[in-house]
């Protein structure tokens, strides 16, 4: 995400309106409009799409929105979500299917097992999506990979998440954990944390966090739901080209958008540390080029290039493929903004604000009160970043008092609390619980058993390694 779609994600400002109901009604209403989700997708099987934005709906009017900006706020949040969603998610899609109808993932998929073995092959693709993470966004990372984790479940025979949550939790990991992602970067700023530190601590707990909520969940999840490879990027054709791209080829396609895409955040860290000048044109070109849609639509041509007209592909047949790509995911993409709909309406609500300040005069020790209001603000309103940021603009007073008292290594654990308590437990309120649901074939209670559960563990564990590591830097 960047901070474009962070302060799209922001609650909008309804002119002359104030929210006069206290914390008790608010988390009311944000209680009663995730329940009636439930129900009504559950139960009464209406689709998603529509469930959401009926309930949007409702839940804005209840919360006493004025009537003339109740749309306004709906498609504030709907616009905002599909801006960072909409893009990646079909030019990952045109890129997953030229990689899957040329037969490079099914040749990358056998290269894989043939070097790690069956058994190791989730650990590789968690690992690989562990590297990828650094630079690159989780819903972009993940896009970029749903080639590979379907052909080797295909080729296996065996359940998608068992191959699908390793890496979309290795993708969390690194998002929410390490810079250059905006969350940690832009807690850090309100803590006046060191950027390094951050991503010392971050490096440290990131193997073993993944290794406990990613591996080792998915390998269990994937017994307990055994879901067969969805048909997001085709149906699977038996007869595959007889003149399949190299490995070389396909890897090096994949790092295409994460070259440009680390062009970009380590052009924006220099700049940061005034090692470059962000004035130039240069740089200003570099950065654009290194955008995530922009670094997609780039690799998405290479592809074009290299596994369509290079290997003699009919130019017509070509288009074809790629517009046959983007049907299946609309209902991805429209679920998906109407996730961000309902988080945008509750933020616009002020629950989250009541929330925050009700919580934040809690008597606990400063790590473990920015965790828990972290942690509810992300229950309240869905957008991990939001909950991040709002959290350590709260809280960033408090961090100045107490910081004469702790090393730059606790602080750097400060910043990483917040992290790691607005991760928890994503649900229905998350456009990213939508986005990996219908990514990986899941209905709405199976993603609340495995992903919601997933985003609780990478939370609670992220923290006790946080505030383990917090507890040995203050005893030196």
């Amino acid at each position: 995400m960047s901070y474009l779609s962070l302060l799209q994600r922001l609650p909008a400002e309804v002119p002359d309106w104030e929210q006069t109901l206290g914390t008790g009604p608010l988390l009311g209403i944000a209680i009663g409009a995730i329940a009636l989700i439930l129900v009504l997708i559950i139960a009464f099987r209406i689709h998603a799409f529509v469930t959401l934005v009926l309930v949007s709906l409702l839940t804005a009017l209840v919360a006493g929105i004025p009537a003339s900006a109740v749309v306004k706020e709906m498609t504030t949040g709907f616009g905002g979500t599909l801006a960072s969603v909409a893009l990646l998610v079909a030019l990952g899609a045109m890129l997953g299917r030229l990689i899957e109808s040329s037969g490079g993932a099914r040749v990358l998929a056998e290269a894989m097992i043939r070097t790690f073995g069956e058994k190791r092959a989730p650990f590789a693709l968690g690992i690989a999506s562990l590297i990828m993470g650094f630079p690159i966004f989780f819903d972009a990372g993940l896009i970029v990979m749903l080639p590979i984790i379907f052909a080797i479940a295909r080729r296996m025979n065996e359940p998608v998440l068992r191959y699908g949550f390793p890496a979309a939790a290795a993708f969390s990991v690194m998002h929410v954990f390490l810079p250059p992602h905006p969350g940690p970067v832009a807690a850090s700023e309100f803590f006046n944390a060191n950027v390094g530190y951050i991503v010392i601590v971050g490096l440290l707990i990131a193997f073993p966090l993944w290794y406990v909520s990613g591996y080792l969940w998915g390998l269990y999840i994937g017994k307990k739901y055994p879901l067969p490879v969805p048909t997001l990027l085709g149906e699977l054709d038996e007869d595959q080209p007889k003149n399949p791209p190299s490995v070389g080829t396909i890897i090096g396609l994949l790092l295409v958008p994460l070259f440009l895409i680390f062009l970009n955040t380590g052009l924006s860290t220099l700049e940061k540390t005034g090692h470059v000048d962000g004035s130039q044109l240069w740089v200003q070109v570099l950065k654009m080029i290194g955008e995530t849609p922009i670094a997609l639509l780039i690799a998405l041509l290479v592809a074009m290039i290299v596994l369509g007209f290079a290997r003699g592909e009919d130019k017509t047949a070509l288009e074809k493929l790629l517009d046959s790509s983007l049907g299946p995911i609309c209902s991805v993409v429209l679920i998906t903004g109407a996730g961000g709909m309902f988080g945008g309406v509750l933020r616009a609500s002020g629950i989250g604000d009541a929330m925050a300040d009700s919580m934040s005069g809690l008597g606990l020790p400063l790590i473990f009160a920015i965790y828990v209001v972290a942690v509810l603000l992300r229950l309240a309103q869905g957008s991990a970043t939001v909950a991040l940021v709002t959290t350590a603009g709260l809280f960033a007073p408090a961090v100045a008092a107490a910081a004469g008292n702790m090393n730059e290594i606790q602080l750097a654990c400060l910043t990483l609390a917040a992290a790691a308590g607005s991760v928890f437990c994503s649900h229905v309120n998350d456009s990213g619980f939508w986005l990996v649901g219908r990514l990986m074939g899941m209905d709405v209670k199976t993603t609340l058993k495995t992903w919601t559960v997933q985003q609780g563990i990478e939370s609670v564990l992220g923290f006790v390694l946080v505030y383990a590591i917090y507890l040995v830097a203050g005893a030196f």
